[in-house]
């Protein structure tokens, strides 16, 4: 029978993990704001779509669990989860493979594991793994900056016909990842001259994405929300690698590290994705490997891979290294105590 300072604990920690979900749900906001006015009303529309379709899954999930559903709702972590896969999908993706990516997070990613606190993968990545593999047209459908009108976002999601809503004849256009991985003509400057795809520093438009996400990144390592230790990890083994691998602006270049900083999910994944309490690291040590992991992995599968970014795969394979990440720092904390 549960004591009531077991009850009181567990209710104190109800609390914090409400106040962090809410917190990584503001810090979110920035890039999520900056991603929908880069790329039109399908950002909005998706994340609405993925954040319904988690809750309704999540509730009918701890129904067959006889499990409290209101508490576990109002913890926020349905909503976060379902929140970083919508930014991850392509805006304008058909809304079946939203409800799919997202009711396989929940199910697969988090409640076959017994719920949240158990989960060994991030259940954002892993829904959108799934739909990557299992539909890669469809993930590789990216916007051009411009996007789409509200009533057009509605017409290509859900497939539906508004004959007053004429769809423009291209509207897509590769991502500034695919078009450097495939390039064997022109040189970088090139392409950031010509090709629409490329910004100032890295993706038209995501580079602002980007920034926007470090902001957010900064809020909860301000609050103590997050540890430094994956963010830095990550990016600066993505910025050695990319240096060390970098062969200026010529057509084999894989780019530069400002490139890579810069150009996809790269600063979601290190402030967001990657600092993951559940399925990430509890040794600060581990957590600094764990984000150098992610990083490296992210620039092979990005330069030598066939996937568009490479952070929801790197985050995956890091997660199973987890316990031998965990054993290797304790072991060395262990000798360091003990000369």
């Amino acid at each position: 029978m549960p004591t009531p300072d077991s009850a009181l604990h567990r209710g104190q920690a109800n609390e914090r993990l409400q106040t962090t979900m809410r917190w990584v749900l503001l810090a979110m906001l920035p890039g999520a704001l900056t991603l929908t006015g880069v790329f039109g009303w399908g950002v909005l529309i998706t994340g609405l779509l993925a954040c319904g379709t988690a809750l309704c899954v999540e509730a009918a999930v701890l129904t067959l669990r006889k499990r409290p559903v209101l508490a576990a709702l109002n913890d926020y972590s349905a909503l976060v989860s379902a929140t970083l896969l919508a930014l991850a999908l392509p805006p304008y993706c058909p809304w079946w493979l939203t409800v799919l990516a997202s009711g396989f997070a929940m199910v697969f990613g988090k409640h076959l594991y017994g719920g949240i606190g158990n989960n060994p993968f991030n259940p954002a990545m892993l829904g959108y793994a799934f739909v990557l593999v299992s539909f890669p047209q469809q993930m590789n459908h990216w916007p051009a900056t411009h996007g789409l009108s509200l009533m057009g976002g509605l017409q290509h999601i859900f497939g539906l016909d508004f004959s007053s809503v004429p769809a423009p004849d291209a509207w897509t256009q590769a991502t500034a990842l695919d078009v450097l991985r495939v390039n064997k003509s022109l040189t970088v400057d090139e392409l950031f001259v010509r090709n629409p795809a490329f910004g100032g520093l890295g993706g038209h438009g995501v580079e602002w994405v980007n920034l926007a996400f470090l902001a957010g990144g900064a809020l909860l390592l301000q609050r103590r929300l997050i540890s430094w230790h994956a963010p830095v990890g990550m990016l600066a083994s993505l910025f050695v690698i990319s240096l060390l691998c970098w062969n200026g602006s010529g057509s084999d270049s894989n780019g530069s590290p400002l490139f890579h900083w810069f150009t996809g999910a790269t600063m979601l994944g290190a402030f967001f994705i990657a600092t993951e309490p559940v399925s990430g690291p509890e040794n600060p040590r581990a957590r600094l490997l764990f984000g150098v992991g992610v990083g490296l992995i992210t620039y092979i599968i990005r330069t030598w891979g066939a996937y568009p970014d490479g952070v929801a795969f790197a985050v995956l394979l890091m997660n199973m290294a987890v316990p031998a990440l965990e054993r290797l720092t304790a072991a060395r904390s262990t000798a360091g105590e003990h000369p």
